[in-house]
């Protein structure tokens, strides 16, 4: 539903507003790496805009921090009617490291809503461009499926000292026990 409405109002292009409330700033280098024409995101007509007044789509990074809250909030009321919120990063997206900290109130939806969510620390620049792409209706959402492979032998092995048997310089297991 979100898809075909989000087809809907921005069948066009997306105009992207880049927030940045107060991180490390990796994940504002990886934004402004999406925007290089090595990546080239104008192909899928996303383009980077100064204001947030002609601006579709806000890609929010860092916490949700006391010094700029304000701001970031004020950014988001300028922005026009169908907007769309990203919080790209761990730190958007639940606080990162400094959640509990004074300064930071926590994750970018204390303070604004947020649509969708691009976790890591930062994301790949590939998986910012997948996550916009996707919630545009541009690409068809696809799961790969994970496949987990234990690469010891569980039950690990358990020894017990009094079935140790010394022959010579070497030391035997006599019985050996799983746990």
């Amino acid at each position: 539903m979100l898809k075909n409405l989000c087809q809907k109002v921005f069948g066009r292009s997306l105009w992207v507003y880049h927030a940045n409330s107060g991180g490390c700033n990796g994940c504002d280098i990886e934004v402004l790496n999406v925007l290089t024409p090595y990546y080239d995101v104008e192909r899928f007509g996303i383009k980077l805009v100064g204001s947030p007044r002609h601006a579709d789509v806000m890609l929010c990074q860092g916490p949700a921090m006391r010094s700029t809250s304000k701001a970031l909030k004020r950014a988001y009321e300028a922005m026009p009617a169908p907007k769309l919120v990203f919080a790209i990063g761990s730190c958007a997206c639940g606080g990162g490291i400094w959640h509990d900290t004074y300064a930071v109130k926590g994750p970018v939806e204390t303070v604004i809503p947020v649509n969708f969510y691009v976790p890591g620390c930062p994301p790949r620049p590939e998986a910012i461009i997948y996550g916009v792409a996707v919630a545009a209706g541009l690409v068809p959402k696809s799961v790969a499926p994970v496949e987990f492979k234990q690469t010891a032998d569980f039950p690990m092995p358990r020894y017990h000292p009094e079935e140790l048997k010394k022959q010579g310089e070497m030391v035997i297991y006599e019985k050996l026990s799983r746990i």
